[in-house]
């Protein structure tokens, strides 16, 4: 019979246990998942049944997580965005989990750019852990990324973004996101980059502060490379600040937009 171990297809003829197909392709696995479910060694293996073998704390070859990693996403997909440069600028509320939606579903090369370091106050909203206080931001984040996914390729840049540096860092990068808190940043690195990187989208956020109705926040094309996510009012003051779900919400919405463009299709 045909069965699928660790999305590899492969012939077996032995005894129709979980624990017999382990003993034979993995031995050392610590867990089985069959058909999307834990297993046990006694349960039963059929035809075109699906399953994972895993060892506790141990990295898969880079072949292999690619294969697990890419398991459940539309067929094509792949192909395109590994192939992919994206850059962010900005690794703060909306930059850091943009960068880890987009490492999960496999961009090829990821260009990371802040000069900042993590502090105290960052942890309400952004992807960063107490033990990574004082770390700078490209670090902190290129750790967490290679531990959901290792073979990544991060292009990182610990530098303050100006007009003459941007487009060199985000040279050949097809999608660049926005993920600046300064208006006069984000007026910046828009502005830079449509002029100067003629062949790139920006993926843009404004809007973002409080905790109004997430269904507010949208995804609006504003120019022929450029989109702006967010409800384009809520901003951020005493009283009404930055705050994980609602800032969540949008940085989740710019990583789909970027997915949208790198697939040929219209963003918004």
């Amino acid at each position: 019979m045909r069965i699928r171990i660790n999305e590899r297809e492969q012939e077996y003829g032995g005894e129709a246990t979980v624990g017999a197909v382990q003993a034979l392709f993995k031995a050392d696995a610590d867990v089985a998942i069959r058909n999307g479910h834990p297993a046990t060694p006694t349960d039963p293996v059929a035809e075109g049944d699906a399953l994972v073998l895993i060892r506790r704390g141990e990295a898969p070859a880079a072949g292999e997580l690619e294969a697990l990693l890419v398991a459940r996403h539309t067929p094509g997909v792949h192909r395109v965005v590994k192939a992919a440069r994206v850059g962010i600028a900005g690794l703060g509320g909306l930059g850091s989990p943009v960068a880890i939606a987009l490492a999960r579903i496999g961009v090829g090369t990821l260009v990371l750019a802040d000069f900042d370091v993590v502090e105290p106050s960052n942890l309400n909203r952004q992807q960063y852990f107490v033990d990574q206080l004082g770390m700078t931001k490209v670090d902190a984040l290129s750790t967490t990324l290679r531990r959901a996914h290792p073979y990544a390729t991060l292009e990182t840049h610990a530098v303050r973004l100006t007009p003459d540096n941007v487009p060199t860092v985000f040279a050949g990068c097809r999608v660049l996101v926005e993920a600046f808190d300064r208006a006069d940043q984000k007026a910046m690195l828009v502005e830079t980059a449509l002029r100067y990187l003629p062949d790139t989208w920006v993926v843009s956020a404004s809007g973002l502060a409080g905790y109004g109705p997430a269904a507010t926040i949208g995804c609006h094309r504003v120019g022929e490379r450029l989109v702006v996510v967010g409800d384009l009012e809520a901003e951020a003051r005493p009283g009404q600040g930055l705050m994980a779900p609602r800032v969540g919400v949008a940085a989740h919405i710019q990583a789909n937009a970027v997915l949208r463009i790198l697939l040929g299709e219209e963003p918004g």
